[in-house]
This record gives structure tokens, sequence and C-alpha cells, in this order.
């Protein structure tokens, strides 16, 4: 089968990894003069089942919705979408055969995935090797364009490193005085990740932090019974947690059941995706981040009508607040619009190849409910980052943010070209000097 063997009559393509054979009908496929379809089929790997579901679910929910108003409004370039799922909680193997499956089998014209760090590491070569466009819409790992150059992948959207560097900077300024931390990160790519690029920074800006705990409980972890008692004991000044999905609700809820955020402030630069299911077990005074600028009472969006139509339009239809996920699978549409408009002007109103589309994503700018983004010349998009402290407000069930702060993209990203690790190492303490000033929940 195709999906499993190089076909006997490949024809040897290069690429920047020294060459990928595929099968004839793809090559033929690729270089062909490229027709307008009758349908744009995109494919969509997100987590359906198990704990990540109340993360990958949104995500989905927020595809259908998005979809639907394209198709309303006459779809891209004039071609309806058509949206095919993949579940990702199986795991790598069952992705990468899905992923294979999508292109080969369901011929689908564009790939998002994906939500895991460990899937986008799996699924980013494919998308060299097969040759399709793909973008991705969710996943945290600041590896991917940094260890490779890609032609077909890219990402409308934020990578791990400002994910993490502005809480880091925003705790700095907000409390400076912490003494001690533990760390307690899902044991995976963007577990052991995020640390790294928190335990960077932080040597640079305060070294005589100590850690007094590294905790990395299984992924898919639903009791954490044990790392609770050690946090009690050690009493660690701030515990940082990019732990996310059903894994993070449960963790709030069984710390808060025994009072752990009364002894340490937590950081939780993905918190906000939870605020609304665990309601008042996130008490005042946490600090939580929503990976990028997005939240649904965002201070100072660049366009209030459109972050309010998106708000009420997913409220309306699903009858919950839209979370990042939700945020960042509308980025991906829009990014993907805005490149199908870039390259048929190109091609003066044509419609374009695999190659053609995939040349129009360096440098691309698109709106997004929240802000303008741009997804920079090596793949990567530049997206702000909204940091906020947790506070109990009548108006809402759950916490919102309070003296909000938000960090350009230029102030809290790895420039092009450099490792992430290496840029932290050389950070300077006069950094703190150009973080923004925070703005009060009104």
């Amino acid at each position: 089968m195709i999906e499993n063997e190089v076909s006997r009559r490949g024809l040897m393509l290069g690429t920047g990894f020294g060459g990928v054979f595929l099968p004839e009908a793809l090559r033929n496929a690729a270089m062909a003069q490229a027709t307008k379809p009758t349908e744009l089929k995109i494919g969509i790997t997100t987590f359906l089942s198990g704990p990540a579901s109340v993360f990958g679910v949104p995500g989905r929910q927020a595809a259908e919705m998005l979809a639907e108003e394209l198709n309303a409004a006459g779809g891209i370039g004039g071609v309806p979408v058509r949206l095919f799922f993949v579940d990702e909680a199986p795991g790598i193997d069952h992705l990468v055969g899905e992923f294979r499956r999508l292109v080969q089998n369901e011929r689908v014209d564009v790939i998002f995935a994906s939500i895991s760090s460990g899937s986008c590491l799996a699924c980013t070569p494919l998308a060299e090797e097969l040759r399709k466009v793909t973008l991705l819409w969710d996943c945290g790992t600041q590896r991917i364009f940094e260890e490779k150059r890609y032609q077909y992948a890219f990402r409308p959207q934020a990578n791990a490193t400002p994910e993490v560097l502005a809480p880091l900077l925003y705790l700095l300024k907000t409390k400076p005085n912490f003494r001690t931390m533990a760390v307690l990160n899902q044991d995976y790519a963007w577990g052991r990740d995020s640390w790294e690029i928190w335990r960077t920074a932080m040597t640079a800006l305060k070294p005589d932090t100590r850690t007094v705990a590294e905790l990395f409980p299984r992924f898919g972890a639903t009791d954490f019974s044990t790392e609770i008692t050690r946090l009690l004991q050690l009493r660690p000044d701030v515990i940082f947690s990019t732990t996310w999905g059903g894994e993070l609700d449960t963790f709030i809820r069984q710390a808060n059941e025994r009072r752990l955020f009364e002894r340490s402030t937590l950081v939780s630069p993905l918190a906000e995706s939870s605020l609304e299911r665990v309601g008042r077990s996130l008490p005042a005074g946490h600090i939580i981040g929503s990976r990028g600028d997005h939240w649904h009472l965002h201070p100072r969006p660049r366009d209030p009508a459109a972050l309010r139509r998106f708000t009420e339009g997913f409220r309306r239809r699903y009858n919950a607040y839209p979370i990042y996920p939700t945020h960042h699978m509308a980025q991906a549409f829009s990014a993907l619009q805005a490149a199908y408009a870039k390259a048929i002007a190109t091609k003066g109103g044509a419609w374009p190849n695999e190659a053609e589309l995939a040349a129009a994503f360096p440098n691309l700018e698109f709106d997004t409910p929240t802000s303008r983004m741009k997804i920079r010349e090596d793949g990567q998009g530049l997206e702000p980052q909204l940091i906020g402290t947790t506070r109990h407000v009548d108006a809402y069930p759950f916490a919102v943010m309070d003296s909000m702060v938000i960090f350009p993209p230029e102030l809290v990203t790895t420039p092009a070209g450099q490792n992430s690790i290496e840029w932290l190492r050389g950070l300077k303490p006069e950094i703190l000097d150009r973080v923004p000033a925070p703005i009060p929940y009104a």
C-alpha cells in the first residue's frame, strides 16, 4: 500500500534533506498546473477523546463554526471548504498513519496539525515528504523551525519561548522577591522543553533562585496527590506549570482542596483555557497566560467588533466562552485565507498549486480576533502574549485576569535563525525595563 511503502514507480525529488521518494501519482499532481477544485479539503488533527479533549474538542467546534461561516460567504477563493478530523489521542504512530491517509487517500489540500508538541515533531517532516502545506495550528515546541527549515510547514501562532518567557517577565516585575520555586509539568516534549526555557531564562535574570523540586508526572495522569503532598512540604514561593487540558483542571481542583495555592504562587501560562471549567477552584492572586493574546475579555483588541462576533458566535453555538485553542484555530483559517488570496493574486487570478501556495506564507500578514499577525520568513508566527493575575468578580463564576500585560512579540520571541536556549542565556535584567505597563480589569 502507498501508505506503508514507497511505490516501485516512485521518483526522486530534491528537498532540503537530500531528496525523498514520492509516488509517481503524487509527483505528477505536484508538478501539474493546478486547476480550481470544486471543494477545498482541510485535514485537522486534534484531541477528540481522553483528558486532552477538553482542549481539543473546542478546537474542532471552532473549525466547524468557521468553516460554516466561510462557506456562507463563498468559501476560500470562491471554493467551499470541507473538513476531515483526526483524533490525536491514540498516539503518534496512529497520527502519522492518519496524516498519510488524509494526503494519499482523502487527497486533502491542506492539513492543520496538531495540539501535542510530540505530534507536531512527528508530523512536520511529513509535510515536506508529501509536499503538503501544513499549518501547525496549536503545538508549542520551539524546536520545529529552530532545528530544521521547511518549505511546506508554517506556524500561524507563537511557540513555547514567548509563551514561557512572558509569564516569567511578568513574575519578575510583579513579585520579584521570590526565592524558591518548583516545576510540575507533563512528562513529554512540551513539559520538558518549557521547563528548560523557564530555567534558562530564570538563571539569566534571577540566578539566585533555588529550585526545590522538579516534578514530571506522566502524560495523562489523573491523580496529583503525591506531587501536591511534596509541594505542601517544600512550600516553594512559586510553582511553574505548563500542564494543560484535563490534567491542568484536575491539578487545580486537587491542589485547591488541599490549600496549596494559599502557600505558593502558581504561574500557569496555559490556564486561560481552564478558567471556566475550574470555576472558583483557582483563587485570586495567581499568574496565568493565554498562549497568545487570546481572551474573550481582551482589554485592547485590535478589532473589538471582530472579537465580539467571534465570542458571541461561539458562545451562542456551544454555550461556552471561546478559549485559546479556538483562537488558534481561527488564526489557522485566517492565515489560510490570506495565503490563498496572495497566491491567487500572484498568479493573476489562477488557482495555485502546492508550491505556489506554500510560497505565499513567508512574511504573510493576517488578522485574528484580537490582533494582526505575521509569519516570518522561517515559518514562525509572531504573536503578542497576554499575561495577568487572577481575580474574582461578581460578573463571572470563574476567575478573570487583572493587571494584564500585553507583551509585544519582538520582546519575547527568539530572533529568526537563533536557538532559543542560546538566546535566553544572553538575556539581561534590562529587558524588564521594556515590559509594558499593566492594564487593570475593567
